[in-house]
Order: C-alpha cells, then sequence, then structure tokens
C-alpha cells in the first residue's frame, strides 16, 4: 500500500513553518487573490516565496488555492498571478473553474494542476476528464462515501491522484458551493468572502406578521439547524488508506498555529504507527483521539464516509467551538541571557503552569519563571497580544516549540 500524503493547511507564513515541522508532507496556502478564504490572513508573494524555500529546504511541498468560481473581470488578473507564482515555483495550483485551469496551463504548463473540491468531483467520469486535460490531482466531493471512492480508485489512471478532506469544519452547501452567503449579505462564498451562515441561528417570520419570531426546532433541540459537526477521521486510518485515497487533506486555512501543529502531528503519528502495524495503531487510538481535541473543535463526525449523515451529525443547540486549550505563543530563537523569544497570543503569568508541545508527540509541562519584554524589563505577565517576550521555562526549548494552556470548560465563539 501506498503510504498517503498529509496536507495540512497555513494561514501565515509562521503556521507554514509550524505545519513543515510538526510533520505535513505539504502544505497549501492562499494568496492575496483567487483563493476561497478572503478572510485569512493569506499570503503576500513575498511571504509565498519565503514559505517555498523553508518548505522545500526540508522535502515539504507547498500548493497554492486559486479555487473562485471566476466571473469576467477575473481571468486577466489570473493569468498575471500566475505569471508570478511560474516565478517562485509553488508544486501545485489548486483550481475548480475550467477558464482557470486553462490559463494556468498556457502560462505554466510546468507547475502541477489540482482539480479543487469546489469543482464537484463526484464520479470516476470526472476524475477521467480532469486526467485528459492535464490534471495531475483531483480532490473528491465531500459527498462521497469510502465505498465510492474506492471505487473511483479503481476506474481512473494509477498516476491521477485522489486527495480527500479528512478533517476539519464542514459547511451545508454541495462541495462548498455555498449560495447563503451571498444572498444574505452580499459576499459570495464562491468568490472568498464567506460569512459563515450555516452557523446562525435562524427564525420563521410570516410575511404579513413582520417582528414575529417562530422558533425552527428539530426534535427540540434548538434552532442551528444547518451546524454541522466538525470530520474527523483519525480513528479510520486503515480504512482511509485501502480505499485508495494518495492525499489526506486537513481543513482549517483561517485556523492557528496551535491547529495546524495539532492536527499534523496526530495524523503523521497516526499515519507512521499504521504504516509500521495497524496493531500500533490501534493501541495508540486513545493517544490520537486525546490529543486531536487539542484545538478548538465543533464535536466530531465521520461525514460521508460510512453513508448518508443523519442528525447526530449537526449541533443543533449552539454555535461554539470546544476548546481545551488556549494558545500562548510560538518559540523563537535564544538570546544570549539564554531566554528565549515568542509572539505572544494570549495572556499568561510568571509563576503558571504551563504546557509546551513539541513535534515528536512530547508534551512538557512546565512554570514560567521569567518573562522579559524587549528592552529587558521584567514583567509578571504578558497581557498584550502580539507583544514580543523573552521567557524563561526552566528547561531548553527548541525553535518552533508551541506554548499552551490547558483549559477546563472553556469555549469559544471564533
Amino acid at each position: 500500500m501506498k503510504k498517503p500524503e498529509l496536507l495540512v493547511p497555513a494561514s501565515s507564513l509562521e503556521v507554514l513553518k509550524v505545519a513543515v515541522i510538526f510533520g505535513a508532507d505539504a502544505v497549501y496556502i492562499g494568496g492575496e487573490a483567487f483563493g476561497l478564504r478572503a478572510k485569512a490572513k493569506n499570503f503576500s508573494l513575498e511571504d509565498m516565496e519565503a514559505g517555498i524555500q523553508f518548505a522545500h529546504a526540508r522535502q515539504v511541498k507547498v500548493y497554492v488555492t486559486a479555487n473562485i468560481l471566476a466571473h469576467n473581470g477575473d481571468l486577466a488578473g489570473a493569468r498575471e498571478y500566475f505569471m508570478e507564482l511560474k516565478r517562485i515555483r509553488p508544486d501545485a495550483l489548486i483550481i475548480s473553474d475550467p477558464g482557470i485551469f486553462e490559463i494556468a496551463k498556457e502560462v505554466c504548463p510546468e507547475l502541477e494542476v489540482h482539480i479543487s473540491t469546489q469543482a464537484n468531483n463526484t464520479n470516476y467520469g470526472t476524475y477521467r476528464f480532469w486526467h485528459k486535460l492535464g490534471a495531475k490531482r483531483v480532490v473528491s466531493a465531500r459527498e462521497l462515501s469510502l465505498q465510492e471512492i474506492a471505487e473511483i480508485r479503481e476506474n481512473i489512471p494509477e498516476e491521477l491522484e485522489i486527495e480527500t478532506f479528512i478533517h476539519g469544519a464542514m459547511c451545508i452547501s454541495y462541495s462548498g458551493r455555498c449560495l447563503l452567503s451571498n444572498y444574505f449579505t452580499g459576499r459570495d462564498a464562491n468568490q472568498g468572502a464567506c460569512t459563515h451562515p450555516c452557523r446562525w441561528k435562524y427564525a420563521v417570520v410570516e410575511e404579513t406578521r413582520p417582528g414575529e419570531y417562530f422558533p425552527v426546532y428539530e426534535n427540540d433541540r434548538g434552532t442551528y439547524i444547518f451546524n454541522s459537526k466538525d470530520l474527523c477521521m483519525v480513528g479510520h486510518i486503515p480504512e482511509l488508506v485501502k480505499a485508495g485515497i494518495d492525499s489526506f487533506k486537513i481543513e482549517g486555512r483561517m485556523k492557528t498555529a496551535l491547529y495546524a501543529a495539532t492536527v499534523a502531528r496526530t495524523y503523521r503519528k497516526a499515519i507512521d504507527d499504521y504504516f509500521c502495524s495497524e496493531e500500533t495503531w490501534r493501541a495508540n487510538l486513545p493517544w490520537y483521539l486525546e490529543q486531536i481535541r487539542g484545538c478548538t473543535y465543533r464535536q466530531f463526525t465521520t461525514g460521508f464516509f460510512f453513508g448518508k449523515p443523519d442528525g447526530t451529525s449537526q449541533i443543533y443547540g449552539e454555535s461554539t467551538y470546544a476548546k481545551d486549550y488556549t494558545y500562548l505563543g510560538l518559540v523563537g530563537k535564544r538570546n544570549e541571557e539564554g531566554l528565549y523569544q515568542i509572539e505572544q497570543r494570549n495572556k499568561f503569568s510568571v509563576g503558571e503552569i504551563i504546557e509546551v508541545m513539541k513535534p515528536d508527540g512530547s508534551n512538557i509541562q512546565v512554570a514560567v519563571k521569567k518573562i522579559q519584554d524587549e528592552n529587558g524589563n521584567g514583567m509578571e505577565s504578558a497581557p498584550h497580544p502580539k507583544q514580543v517576550l523573552y521567557i524563561d521555562l526552566g528547561q531548553p526549548l527548541a525553535e518552533f516549540d508551541i506554548l499552551r494552556r490547558q483549559e477546563k470548560e472553556e469555549q469559544s465563539n471564533e
């Protein structure tokens, strides 16, 4: 069996580096245009080039999304954009629109093209179609079962790769083609500006009685009728591998470094353990399930992989994430005084017990012994987000270690 690629999203250069260090085989990113995450930080061309160099130095690939459903006014800009990408040489472009596909093949034929899930790839005939046009890989529609994916694998050329989402948020749409956002707010999800209306609370209003709200109930559990649980398949690695999937894709191109580190490290170990032996994977399954809860999540589901989801795949009473850990910062280089630089993300204090999360799978509890600002002034706490600090945790650290704090029943609406 071929070992699948682990493909992790990155919202920024910092997150890309973390994903690489924590075990990704490939990272996918978006530029400042033509991707479907306009609200993400996204990459300038300079950061994209730096990220590609960082990844390639560690034998990790970088794919760039250009998967909007284009309008006439997008085509000229796409040509210019691909000329820039031709220069910095990512490993592949992720595209859904046939017009954008043609431009990419014309401008930079040396770059692989992967067909986005936005293209609604639900059958082996579609895979064959894109293969004949020169696509290297097709991302399966999220509505497919494992049985359907296995049937696609049996009916397409061996060299054509299948990429499949195996972890992350699910939206109420068809393969990501959402219309709610555009109709409700004028912000088109298919142009990268989704307002996430599937997480909103809904009621019914009768036209002749404005202002009189009738609640929407589903089995008396609440009104968040579109709010899906998050996909998690870490407990089904054998089935995913046996279906013939070439790339395991993580969703989350607007997430933090803590999210990227957590999912990359957990799935890296799960995949490697399975290819060591299925017995090793099964023995470590409780660890994977525990660790994957180390970042924000909405409860978990297996999506469409084992059949059509039912009511248990939705969260009807609220739209919040569960949050077992808070991201505190990313360890940087060590200074002459032996303190480690971090850029703080959430408040912590001297004397507090926090956790160091390492790429090798270990989590080490430490006490914060010292905090200094950039001028060497001592601080009792770190209350200002994005502040550059120097810290002593009482033991050696490594660049790109993650600092986090375990929380008790904390939730977030982020």
